[in-house]
């Protein structure tokens, strides 16, 4: 996020502490966060992680067990405290976008805003439509439109009551890939002109990476890990967090003297292990170097499989049980049988094994 949107931000929203049981089950823990204005979060992790039950609360269709819920600097959810989602001023973007079958686009976008006079009313239409660059689409009912232009009037709908915050769930999952990651762009593009904070609940890495500017990683109801994209994929702080965002091989090793100690060799990587103990290398696919010279390091090749501007390698190495992963740009003859590893000293990450 550029420094000068920083430096006029406020909060938009304080979540302290919050928890929320379902029987014995946790499906929040203690979560502490704070949402920037104009800020987009991704909230990302597998299936029963937490990040629907999160949004519901923020939502206000659900209410915390303990801690305290504020917006814009005043308190939405507490001990004695409990506001409707109607009088948060929050905007909803579902996967499915729920539009109404029996209304046209323009119907739909003034549905929300039946609280304005109907001059006032057709005006913010009119200008959200432009916004959004649906004008064509207005007399057309949900079941003429693509599942592209659907999500773009469901997003119009949103934005109409102009909102403090949108919140997204799954917002582009019903969309085929191709589609998906330009109406992904453009909505995007949208709302970070018009300021807008969001909240988006996503199970995909890639959209999260591509779409936040801070991600927030959950786990069993709990916060593994915060921070934007570059944070997450290049650092994650756990193995959790690794595989979440990224392909690796592990690798066995010792941690001695800052550095790992493997079959293929003795890696330098700081890491807080103890001294002495076993450990593991993450190490992603590209950053493995391979080359038909002669190295300390010899593989041999059992899998070939050519992706257009890499090819994947699938690498037996003697004394790892598991064969390594490897892409790479260099071109080897389909003779080539046997290769020399190295690993590249920044693509590594060392965890406890």
């Amino acid at each position: 996020m550029h420094s000068e949107k920083r430096a006029h931000q406020t909060t938009a929203l304080q979540l302290d502490a919050v928890g929320r049981s379902f029987g014995k089950v946790d499906a929040l823990k203690d979560i502490t966060l704070s949402i920037q204005t104009g800020e987009i979060i991704c909230l990302v992790g597998h299936s029963g992680c937490g990040k629907s039950s999160l949004l519901r609360i923020i939502a206000g269709v659900d209410r915390p067990d303990s801690g305290v819920l504020s917006m814009n600097g005043r308190q939405v959810a507490g001990p004695q405290y409990f506001v409707e989602p109607e009088m948060r001023r929050i905007g909803f973007v579902f996967q499915d976008y729920a539009l109404f079958p029996h209304l046209t686009a323009e119907q739909n976008i003034l549905f929300g805003l039946k609280a304005l006079p109907k001059e006032q009313a057709s005006e913010r239409a009119k200008e959200v439509i432009d916004h959004v660059g649906i004008a064509s689409l207005t007399k057309r009912y949900p079941h003429m439109l693509s599942g592209g232009e659907q999500q773009r009037v469901a997003l119009a709908r949103a934005l109409a009551p102009n909102p403090d915050i949108l919140l997204m769930d799954e917002p582009f999952s019903s969309l085929d890939s191709g589609l998906r990651q330009k109406v992904r762009q453009e909505t995007f593009q949208l709302l970070r002109r018009l300021g807008t904070t969001v909240i988006m609940v996503t199970h995909d890495p890639e959209e999260a990476l591509s779409a936040g500017d801070r991600i927030v990683l959950m786990r069993e109801g709990q916060i593994v890990q915060i921070g934007t994209g570059y944070d997450l994929h290049d650092r994650p702080n756990s193995p959790y967090a690794a595989d979440f965002f990224g392909e690796f091989n592990k690798i066995p090793g010792i941690y001695r003297n800052a550095q790992i100690e493997t079959v293929i060799g003795p890696y330098a990587c700081e890491a807080a292990l103890p001294e002495g103990s076993d450990a593991l290398a993450y190490v992603r696919p590209h950053a493995i170097s391979v080359s038909t010279d002669e190295g300390p390091t010899i593989g041999k090749i059992v899998e070939r499989v050519f992706l257009g501007d890499v090819e994947q390698l699938t690498v037996d190495v003697e004394g790892l049980s598991q064969p390594l992963h490897v892409k790479t740009v260099e071109r080897f003859p389909h003779t080539t049988n046997h290769i020399s590893l190295a690993i590249k000293s920044d693509g590594l990450l060392i965890f406890a094994a």
